[in-house]
Parts: C-alpha cells; sequence; structure tokens
C-alpha cells in the first residue's frame, strides 16, 4: 500500500491578523486634535505604552506616532512664537497639512500591514 497519494492534513493554521487598533486609534487621535484640543497628548501617551509591542512592524508605526508628536509640538511653538511677524500663520497652516498627511499616509501603511519607510522622518516619513 502507497502512503504518497493519501491527502496529508495540515495542522498549521494561517497566521492571525495583527492587532491594528491601537496604532488606529493613535492616528485617529492626532486627526481629531486639529479640532478637539489635548487628543494628542492621549495618543503619544498610548503611543509610549504599546512602543514595546514586538512586532518590527507596529514599532515603526510606534516611533513614527511619537516622532510625529513631538515634532509637531516644535512646530506649533516656532509657528505660535513667529506668528508675532506674520510667518507663524504660514509655519501653523504647514503644521496642519504636515499632520494630515503623516496620519493618512500611516494609516495607508498601517491598513497594509507594513512598516513606516523612514519613521524618523522629519517631513512625511
Amino acid at each position: 500500500m502507497n502512503d504518497s497519494t493519501k491527502p496529508t492534513s495540515s495542522n498549521s493554521m494561517p497566521p492571525e491578523p495583527l492587532n491594528t487598533t491601537f496604532p488606529m486609534i493613535v492616528y485617529a487621535l492626532y486627526l481629531a486634535n486639529l479640532a478637539v484640543p489635548f487628543t494628542a497628548l492621549v495618543a503619544v501617551i498610548m503611543a509610549y505604552i504599546n512602543k514595546s509591542d514586538e512586532n518590527n512592524f507596529l514599532q515603526s508605526h510606534y516611533q513614527f506616532q511619537i516622532r510625529t508628536f513631538w515634532i509637531g509640538l516644535l512646530y506649533l511653538i516656532i509657528g505660535g512664537i513667529l506668528t508675532l511677524i506674520l510667518i507663524g500663520w504660514f509655519i501653523l497652516l504647514f503644521y496642519v497639512v504636515w499632520l494630515i498627511i503623516r496620519c493618512v499616509k500611516g494609516l495607508k501603511y498601517l491598513n497594509s500591514q507594513q512598516p513606516i519607510p523612514n519613521p524618523t522622518s522629519w517631513m512625511f516619513g
């Protein structure tokens, strides 16, 4: 009797999809910060708490999100100070566009379960 014709049963299950809920909430809180102040503070705390996730794919998102907070805070401070000489309004407008683009790109990579290509970027990642 030949055993090679019997179908082999595979005990391996397909890998479970990664839980991307927390990074998605962080991106949403950053976008909500444009209308509701201080939600970005909640978002960066969530990113710091979940930063030690074992998956490199999610670590790049958390690093990107943390840098988004600190770089954005720097842009806001510089823009706020320079509003006295009117150029600050352009910096604040740039900050809003910059934040939206970073969050949209982050969500795009998160939905396709890919890491951020350059999470240490000062611009758009």
